[in-house]
């Protein structure tokens, strides 16, 4: 039922384009628009990891440089009978991570140095399953064509009202309407694809991780942290808040039209339910041996929850 909402969603911003093309500049307004959509996309097809790293400063790390997070990611993504993404790290206090990348063959998970002190770590395992699984899922490059579509109906709308034509531009305050409705609509459809999409990367990454119970630990944990450790870069750059396994520019987590995460409450009710369907206890982590094992596991932060010696 998500694929089938998060398409209709995006043939629905892909209308939304159209139309604004239309108005602004009709049948040659809509081709222009078709065509800025297209070359928008195909810059973001192959720079939005690049540039979506760069933005938070994030360093590439390997199994020298940091050898539990590196091993985590590939004991996972062999788990998941997936490619080996890219892992890197952000310096940032605030407890939060997320995933880039075109597809699986060229993808990159990072984590900030917070939640590497924040979470115990299955719980950190919980947490890169999921970002594993927006991989798996190609949420990574969805997320990045309706970004760059809703930012290019803001910059049509801008540019159809100063520079279209005279014989098709609408009326003034049709105009404004214009302006001032579909950049809005535009951003309403680009975060309910969001929601859509993280309740699924939660389900496969309880899946992947072995015991969902471990992401809803996580999800509590980062979502406290998130209340009380600002990120500076992220509000610099909110364009990029809904990459975040929890909407980093706040602790709000309303399930309401201008939210990019579902409710906090709601995915960790979802989480437990899954475990519970699974056989799983819902008392925490170590409620159950099955799952994601790896050498590193092994470490005695594993047994007391205490979080590990990450650096």
């Amino acid at each position: 039922m998500n694929y089938v909402r998060t398409f209709m969603l995006m043939a629905g911003l892909t209308a939304l384009f159209a139309v604004v093309g239309y108005l602004l500049g009709g049948p040659g307004g809509m081709l222009v628009a078709l065509a800025i959509a297209a070359a928008t996309n195909l810059f973001s097809y192959w720079n939005s990891d690049r540039l979506a790293l760069a933005a938070h400063n994030a360093q590439e790390v390997d199994e020298a440089s940091a050898p539990e997070l590196y091993g985590m990611v590939r004991d996972l993504a062999a788990r998941a009978n997936m490619p080996m993404p890219r892992v890197y790290l952000i310096q940032e206090d605030q407890p939060n991570a997320f995933a880039t990348g075109r597809n699986p063959q060229n993808a990159a998970v990072a984590a900030t140095t917070g939640i590497l002190r924040t979470l115990t770590y299955e719980e950190l395992a919980g947490v890169m399953a999921h970002e594993l699984a927006h991989i798996k899922n190609h949420d990574t490059l969805t997320m990045t064509i309706t970004a760059t579509m809703a930012g290019a109906i803001s910059s049509l709308t801008t540019f159809g009202m100063f520079f279209g034509s005279r014989e098709n531009r609408p009326g003034f305050i049709v105009q404004i309407l214009i302006s001032v409705l579909a950049p809005l609509a535009a951003m309403v459809i680009q975060m309910a694809i969001s929601r859509s999409r993280e309740y699924e990367a939660d389900r496969l990454g309880g899946e992947i991780a072995g015991n969902p119970v471990w992401l809803a630990d996580a999800l509590a944990k980062i979502a406290g942290g998130v209340a009380h450790i600002p990120n500076e870069t992220a509000e610099a750059k909110p364009a990029t808040a809904h990459m975040f396994i929890i909407n980093p520019l706040s602790g709000r987590g309303m399930d309401s039209l201008f939210s990019t995460h579902p409710d906090t409450g709601n995915r960790i009710a979802a989480l437990m339910e899954q475990a519970r369907a699974k056989g799983l206890g819902t008392m925490g982590v170590g409620a159950t041996t099955s799952g994601f094992t790896s050498q590193a596991s092994q470490s005695p932060w594993n047994s007391d929850r205490t979080p590990g010696p990450w650096g």
